[in-house]
């Protein structure tokens, strides 16, 4: 298994923004197979990070999922908001392994 934490620089006036992207985006990484985790916005301390994690049974599917997002409709109209909207200044994208019970 592999988890991917991404780490977002977002723009804090853009938060519904942000959230409304990241709502998105929770049903559509499990349609390709993989395990949401949630998303994770600002509360107390920086109001411009958020954080993501999802699993995948491994990084080849993981990367299968990159593939098909990049031809799917709702997927490409989830990038366009992001995009339209400018809520994300930045991203970091982190591959890791859980150590489970």
């Amino acid at each position: 298994m592999i988890t991917v934490s991404i780490r977002y620089q977002i723009d804090p006036y853009q938060l519904a923004e942000f959230e409304h992207y990241a709502r998105l985006w929770i049903p559509l990484v499990q349609r390709f197979g993989g395990q949401h985790h949630g998303y994770f916005l600002p509360s107390e301390g920086a109001n411009n990070i958020a954080l993501a994690l999802f699993s995948f049974d491994s990084l080849a599917a993981y990367e299968q999922y990159r593939r098909d997002s990049l031809q799917d409709a709702e997927c490409q109209a989830a990038f366009a908001y992001a995009e339209q909207t400018r809520c994300i200044v930045s991203y970091e994208r982190s591959f890791m392994r859980p150590l489970l019970p």
